[in-house]
């Protein structure tokens, strides 16, 4: 009797499927039982220096911020009123004012006519767009027992079909001659004659 373990890719494959599990193993005895790794302390940041100036040499000065303990927190109204009373004074629109009229821009004055010749050029009307064309090439013919078969083809599909089959779901075969067929997108309701292609 055979144990099945004569074949040594066999025993190569079970030996590591063994080696993997034993990892996923002692790896989840670890989170479980172990617990995860502490968490890594916050790096602090290192404090910015302020650099004063040295005498005599040019630039501004850092300045301090006040303490949050000495900000007044009261309203002053005479400085409101103050900075209510301002009236702009800019030379273009005021766009904090909902009634400030646009500024006036200069239009310059026609140069030349805006027509040629003064008349009005018509333009012709413009209707529907044009069906697209039917993307199916007639590229053989056959006749059996009194029925017609097309061959066509579209893209890379060929496709067989007697007078009155649909092909890809929208192209309807009217008639089929030996050097022409009658097909209709029935999608746009327009119907083309498609000669036969040789070679």
């Amino acid at each position: 009797m055979k144990s099945g373990f004569e074949n040594k890719r066999s025993v190569a494959i079970f030996a590591a499927l063994l080696v993997v599990m034993a990892v996923f193993l002692v790896r989840f005895v670890k989170a479980v039982f172990i617990g995860s790794a502490p968490p890594p302390t916050a790096i602090a940041a290192p404090a910015v220096q302020r650099q004063t100036p040295r005498p005599g040499s040019a630039g501004p000065a850092a300045q301090k911020l006040p303490s949050l303990q000495n900000l007044d927190p009261t309203l002053h109204p005479e400085l409101m009123a103050g900075a209510e009373s301002l009236e702009y004074t800019g030379d273009g629109r005021n766009i904090f004012s909902m009634s400030s009229a646009p500024v006036q821009q200069k239009i310059e004055a026609v140069k030349g006519p805006v027509r040629p010749n003064g008349k009005m050029v018509a333009q012709a009307p413009q209707g529907p767009p044009p069906p697209p064309p039917i993307n199916l090439t007639f590229f053989g013919y056959a006749a059996a027992n009194g029925a017609k078969r097309a061959f066509l083809l579209d893209g890379e599909d060929v496709y067989i079909a007697r007078e009155g089959d649909v092909v890809d779901h929208h192209y309807k075969i009217l008639h089929i001659n030996p050097l022409s067929i009658e097909v209709t997108d029935l999608l746009y309701n327009n119907t083309q004659t498609l000669p036969l292609v040789q070679g």
